[in-house]
């Protein structure tokens, strides 16, 4: 059996991953930052590896003890500095890829995303085999650039490098490239903010009953990795990993609000909300204001954009398909926040 670290471990996603595997009976070791809260993750009594993905030397030395990573660390923002996006999402997967390397580390699975073909509003369903498209030419752009573009763009440069690495050093490497992700945990996606913003009952909100939107459970993720890590596939192959169809956004929504008992907001067109959006980016930008603004371009558009992807190469290859059904899911998910005091 191998011995598998994963970084990222105890974040969103990382701790679901963790926690699948370790249900699984396979004992995985965990590697954060040693000021990151890893409560999510010790109560499965895995091994905890500290140090930083931007810092080569204790990777390196980390990666002596192992034969299989699971890279999963990375920054998941729609708000921020291009630095840190770029030291995080492109110097760290180039500093795992050279400790795997030194280390004689051959297999890696690696998170992608989505984005890195497009988040524009589309009515076909993007593939892996559509071309790289990441940056959303939101208005006056090229001036004030959208933060969530930053997470695109370095996590397309990630992508690109990771592949010629894996490519030129003989490294089996799987990229899952999730579309947008909810569950237990979740804080930083848009769906806890919705909910959030729900129970103030606003009495509109931006929205639209003709997008579909697509996402997957977290536990249905997870169980992506695991079924990619039994796989053992040779050389580089990427997979979308989403449920086995994208659902309207606005009935998304509602499962929500329904499950957590709120009433949910009445939605205007995108006219009423987009001016506002850039108006107060734009406004936090020129104050340097850490925290995002409630709305954005990016935040606007994405509630009406048409957001679909294609899942047949994940569930003819990795025989993945997602196990949840949306209202279940929605339901576990809103039950862990309030039993939580999120709520």
């Amino acid at each position: 059996m191998d011995n598998v670290l994963i970084t990222g471990a105890n974040g969103f996603i990382g701790s679901h991953i963790t926690e699948y595997f370790y249900n699984k009976g396979h004992k995985v070791s965990c590697f954060a930052r040693k000021e990151s809260d890893s409560s999510y993750i010790k109560k499965f009594s895995v091994k905890m590896e500290y140090g930083d993905i931007k810092d080569i030397k204790s990777l390196t030395e980390v990666f002596k003890n192992y034969s299989y990573v699971i890279h999963n660390a990375g920054y998941v923002n729609d708000w921020g500095n291009y630095k840190i996006f770029y030291e995080t999402n492109v110097i760290g997967t180039k500093n795992v890829l050279e400790a795997c390397k030194l280390n004689n580390i051959k297999n890696i699975i690696m998170t992608g995303t989505v984005s890195v073909y497009g988040e524009e509003n589309c009515l076909e369903k993007k593939n892996e085999d559509f071309p790289f498209n990441p940056n959303y030419k939101y208005f006056l752009d090229k001036l004030f650039p959208s933060a969530m573009n930053y997470y695109r763009d370095t996590k397309t440069k990630a992508v690109i490098y990771a592949t010629n690495f894996a490519e030129n050093n003989n490294i089996n490497l799987t990229i899952l490239e999730p579309v947008w992700v909810f569950g237990e945990r979740e804080f930083n996606t848009g769906f806890y903010e919705y909910l959030k913003t729900a129970k103030s009952n606003f009495p509109v909100l931006p929205g639209s009953k003709k997008n579909r939107f697509h996402v997957i459970y977290v536990k249905d993720l997870a169980r992506a990795f695991y079924l990619a890590y039994k796989k053992r596939l040779n050389g580089v192959n990427r997979f979308i990993i989403g449920n086995n169809k994208a659902e309207y956004l606005d009935k998304i929504y509602t499962e929500f609000c329904s499950a957590a008992g709120y009433k949910k907001s009445n939605i205007l067109p995108k006219c009423f909300f987009y001016p506002a959006g850039f108006i107060l980016e734009l406004i936090y930008i020129i104050l340097n204001i850490k925290k995002a603004p409630l709305l954005t371009r990016a935040r606007v558009n994405m509630l009406y954009d048409n957001l679909e992807y294609s899942v047949k190469k994940a569930e003819k290859i990795l025989k993945f398909k997602n196990r949840y059904k949306l209202t279940d899911a929605v339901k576990m998910t809103v039950d862990w926040y309030r039993k939580n005091g999120y709520l």
